[in-house]
């Protein structure tokens, strides 16, 4: 199978670029024919502002460069990751010029909210949902620029209009079933939408191993809810709580009591203090699409005290992959860490189960069959139209 992966690259490297990066090596190393389509958001800083304007709207250089490397390279699918802002949705009419199935995989929300999150003020806001997201202009919700968000939106309402997002893509990629019942509620076609989730290759730690304290993995921003991590932190006695990653929010944790801010770490210094604590914390107060450090966390026998919130409450199973508490409040988070420290040994079976949903869901094999499905399905459907 030939396929031609397309990705615009952020310019500080995050969740989407490690994931189109590992798909990219999953497929090359089950024999597929794969070529790689890519912008990055870097050159952004020397093009002017007019022009990035112009091509987040439309790009005439990804119509003419991607109807080129169509044209050499004939693939049977493409698959797009994140085509914001320098690739465009004209991706899609290229694709559609040429017939060729495209498959894009949803890593957020930015087809339906400028910011991308459906989140304002620190907590979820769905008031674009469904709707044109106007609201996202007026409230300076991309970049807290009112032109910015102007351009965002003028995106999202020029190919609604377009029907390009219903009916240029043959298949998209939902990470799991809670962010595919909002991309419906948004406007996609239901039958459209296929469920893969992201994956990991990780072995299995030693179950033997001593394990204790809290660990919290990721960027240390006020979506990810280290503030009500910290509030916890003061009101749970004997917290231990280990602390990976850096952000803006970083100053604000120093110095607080049973916190111990680490700072950025490799993904193998993450695995081992994985294999070492005795539970993940993952406070968001955002609809994380799919958090890869849950996945990893699983991979690791290690279980995850999470927010009841979006899609975390339906891959955390509540006593039996971990424990779930009421998103932002910080009195229900230490209380579940307070049962969790006196608990070990559920914690462990907890850890235990969590090991095996990743073994049955998250591995490289299992995800390599499932995106092939998908690839073949987007084909079939191709030619039947």
């Amino acid at each position: 199978m030939r396929i031609l992966m397309v990705h615009n690259h952020y310019q500080l490297k995050g969740g989407e670029d490690a994931v189109m990066a590992e798909e990219y090596s999953l497929l090359r190393s089950h024999d597929m024919d794969v070529q790689l389509y890519n912008q990055s958001n870097k050159q952004i800083n020397e093009m002017p502002r007019l022009r990035v304007a112009m091509d987040t709207v439309w790009s005439r250089q990804t119509m003419a460069e991607m109807s080129a490397r169509i044209e050499a390279f004939k693939p049977d699918v493409i698959h797009a990751h994140n085509t914001f802002p320098l690739i465009s949705p004209s991706l899609y009419f290229a694709a559609a010029k040429y017939q060729v199935p495209l498959v894009q995989t949803l890593h957020n929300f930015r087809l339906f909210c400028a910011q991308a999150m459906f989140m304002r003020n620190g907590s979820v806001c769905e008031d674009c949902l469904g709707h044109l997201p106007w609201r996202g202009v007026v409230r300076r919700c991309y970049r807290e620029s009112m032109t910015q968000s102007a351009v965002v939106v003028g995106m999202q309402g020029i190919h609604r209009m377009l029907g390009s997002y219903q009916n240029k893509v043959t298949r998209y990629i939902a990470l799991n079933q809670f962010c595919r019942d909002k991309f419906i509620e948004a406007g996609l076609p239901g039958d459209r939408i296929a469920i893969k989730p992201n994956f990991v290759d990780i072995p299995a730690a030693d179950s033997d191993q001593p394990r204790s304290g809290a660990l919290f993995v990721g960027r240390l921003a006020p979506e990810k809810g280290v503030n009500i991590l910290a509030e916890a932190a003061a009101l749970h006695e004997h917290a231990q709580i280990d602390i990976v990653g850096t952000g803006p929010l970083q100053t604000e944790l120093e110095g607080v009591k049973g916190v111990n801010v680490l700072g950025w770490h490799t993904p193998e210094q993450i695995y081992e203090r994985m294999s070492r604590a005795a539970y993940l914390v993952m406070p968001s107060v955002w609809y994380e699409n799919f958090p890869r450090t849950l996945v990893e966390a699983f991979a690791c026998s290690l279980p995850v005290i999470a927010s009841r919130l979006g899609a975390m409450a339906e891959l955390v199973r509540d006593g039996e992959t971990g424990l779930l508490f009421d998103p932002g409040n910080p009195g229900d988070l230490a209380a579940k860490m307070r049962w969790a420290n006196g608990h070990a040994e559920e914690m462990r079976r907890m850890g235990r189960n969590a090991r095996q949903e990743y073994e049955v869901r998250y591995t490289s094999d299992t995800n390599f069959k499932q995106l092939m499905a998908i690839y073949q399905d987007a084909i079939a459907t191709r030619v039947a139209e």
